[in-house]
């Protein structure tokens, strides 16, 4: 897959990188936030290939693309430029602080998910190597893999300073000292001291509290937070002459002292609330498990899953284990595997056998995005099915008290971090809670579960055309524009043509005056200056998209070429003005089908470059894609041969 292209189409779709003002990656999405959402073009978006889907949540714009998300993520975050861009400047929009605190969180936590990740996997194999006495507790090889998963745990502060810094707009390396405070050997030492005294640390008059704030997540958001207000402040009031000097020093004196008397004491303490709280539960656990289990798909839609997240962690910091959140998430995210699996093995329709088959897979070792937004949420049977696995396997881990004792993602893959206390009783009940959930969303789903008609059809549709293309050249009925296969017929067997969407003068694509086209960047083809309004199919197959604004439309030949017709420069600014569509995305087309009516006359008055670039987007694929051009061509003719 080209990466680069599709981080351009989705940057165009979400409004161009102008209307972009933060951007970050999970496991599988893009997150972004746009400054203003009414100019994404989502219907286009989850046509786009690469894109699993489309959500809307705790105020981010969010992307779906699966496991690729970073190899999509580097180029995306290139070309937005936010260091240059105004990055730090608030949204227009205004959004509920339910919404707004959500998108903090996830702004927080999302960056640092995969050395979260890799600890939890770290202690997990750790766990195996003692279980099965590959190693022992007493051995320097587990205390070298013990510390360095242990690593993300203690320095936990010094991450969730960085992000958070990112996430309220404040110089990071300051936050990241703040966080160097609280965890300094000195500090602790002193801490210790004072536990074992009794008496109080205090700077000059200032009492400090003796806490311990390794592991801790609550104390460094607060102390990020109001750094945020103190360095703008020390910016205002420095010498110009000194301010290099001075805004820095204001700006961690401050901070670092409200830090250590109030902001980290009251931190510590809402954490150890929380803790206090859960273990009050803990005798209706099942309840609260059983109820997480079922509506985690819903949260995760929501992203409000992200504001428990950062329970289940501090319940680990405080208590040693967390009990109420990632038990219960494995078995939702299990259960979604199921219910993926039972289409996988039922559908009828190959395109969704294999998204099936893959997300299933995926679910169950922990990332469940790709099955809930591409067969769950859109088939809807799949949802309520491992909607009801998760709560069956909730149910018995809250029963059976289960804990997990080190995170990662949760899933069949970090089973081994529910290996701790004196046995394997809680790596049992685990296993057996996920396999409750597995097996009810999987039988649930695999006898309700019905293929939808479209899909049924769609793909009769192409096997058919697929058979028909094997036996001979695929023949086309006469259209409006009385264009037939036979003007664009094929020279060679291993060779297609793509022909000309519209009448007029043919000229190379380097002649186009816009890099993306002129240097080839979507793939090659030639450009038309069209002298007709009508937009027709240059290839016999299926629309894959039509954009909103109607400037753009992309198809799938029956021989495999992905085509894009870009109907003039820049003119998705017309937002459909003087475009009328005269078809749809999904619709089977043949060469001189009417795609577009343009009125270009319009079009050029408004100031806009009418030519039209004709692009072989997978041209990767091919041994050659060569135009001819220098020519005026009648809409149907060929215009560009694909060599395979």
């Amino acid at each position: 897959m080209d990466y680069k292209r599709l981080a351009e189409q989705i940057l165009e779709l979400v409004g161009g990188k102008e209307n972009v003002s933060g951007l970050v990656h999970c496991a599988t999405r893009l997150r972004f936030n746009l400054k203003d959402e009414s100019k994404a073009q989502t219907d286009a978006l989850k046509k786009t290939k690469g894109v699993v889907g489309v959500a809307k949540s705790g105020g981010q714009y969010q992307v779906i693309i699966g496991s690729d998300v970073a190899n999509v993520f580097a180029p995306l975050n290139e070309l937005c430029d936010l260091k240059d861009s105004r990055a730090g400047e608030e949204q227009k929009e205004k959004k509920s602080k339910v919404a707004t605190a959500i998108d903090t969180l996830s702004g927080i936590f999302t960056p640092i998910l995969p050395a979260l990740t890799a600890a939890g996997m770290l202690k997990a194999v750790l766990s195996l190597l003692v279980a099965f006495k590959l190693v022992a507790s007493s051995d320097q090889s587990y205390q070298i893999l013990n510390f360095m998963g242990d690593a993300t745990f203690y320095f936990l502060p010094i991450l969730l300073a960085s992000s958070a810094a990112k996430k309220f707009k404040c110089n990071p390396y300051l936050a990241m000292m703040l966080g160097g405070i609280l965890l300094h050997p000195n500090f602790v030492n002193m801490v210790s001291a004072s536990k074992e005294s009794g008496e109080a640390i205090r700077l000059f008059m200032i009492p400090i509290y003796n806490a311990s704030y390794s592991s801790s997540v609550i104390p460094i958001i607060l102390a990020v937070w109001f750094m945020s207000v103190v360095e703008p402040i020390a910016d205002r009031i420095s010498p110009k002459a000194i301010k290099f000097f001075s805004k820095p020093l204001i700006t961690i004196l401050v901070s670092g002292v409200v830090t250590l008397s109030v902001l980290g004491p009251i931190g510590y303490v809402i954490s150890n609330y929380i803790a206090t709280f859960l273990r009050a539960m803990e005798s209706y656990g099942w309840l609260v498990s059983m109820i997480l289990g079922a509506v985690f798909p819903l949260l995760v839609m929501t992203g409000t899953h992200y504001a428990i997240v950062p329970v289940g962690i501090n319940n680990r910091m405080t208590m040693g284990y967390d009990s109420m959140v990632y038990p219960n998430n494995l078995a939702s995210n299990v259960a979604q595997g199921g219910a993926t699996l039972a289409v996988a093995f039922k559908s009828k329709v190959s395109e969704i056998k294999q998204l099936a088959m893959s997300a299933g897979i995926t679910a169950v070792c922990g990332i469940t995005e790709p099955a809930l937004y591409g067969i769950n949420v859109p088939y809807r049977t799949p949802l309520y099915s491992a909607m009801a696995g998760g709560a069956a396997g909730g149910l018995f881990v809250g029963l059976m008290h289960v804990k997990n004792y080190s995170g990662g993602s949760p899933g069949l893959l970090t089973l081994p971090s529910y290996i701790g206390g004196d046995s394997l009783r809680d790596l049992l009940f685990a296993s057996i809670g996920a396999g409750i959930a597995f097996v009810v969303a999987f039988v649930i789903c695999f006898i309700l579960y019905k293929d939808p008609k479209e899909a049924l059809e769609g793909d009769g549709k192409e096997k058919d055309s697929v058979s028909a293309e094997k036996k001979s050249t695929v023949e086309t009925e006469k259209t409006e524009t009385s264009v037939s296969k036979e003007d664009c017929a094929q020279p060679a067997s291993d060779c297609d043509m793509v022909c000309s969407p519209v009448s007029g003068n043919v000229i190379p694509l380097s002649e186009v005056k816009d890099e993306v086209f002129s240097q080839g960047i979507l793939g090659n083809g030639v450009a038309v200056i069209p002298d007709e309004d009508l937009i027709v199919s240059p290839v016999n197959g299926t629309i894959v998209s039509i954009f909103d604004t109607l400037h753009a439309v992309g198809l799938l030949a029956d021989s495999g070429e992905e085509v894009l017709i870009h109907i003039g420069l820049d003119t998705v600014k017309l937002g459909g003005k003087y475009f009328k569509a005269l078809a749809k995305t999904g619709d089977r087309v043949s060469v001189g089908t009417p795609l577009i009516q343009v009125e270009f006359d319009k079009v050029k008055e408004a100031g806009y470059d009418i030519v039209t670039p004709v692009i072989v987007s997978n041209t990767a694929v091919y041994r050659s894609v060569t135009g001819e051009t220098g020519k005026h061509v009648k809409a149907g003719e060929p215009v560009i041969q694909v060599q395979k």
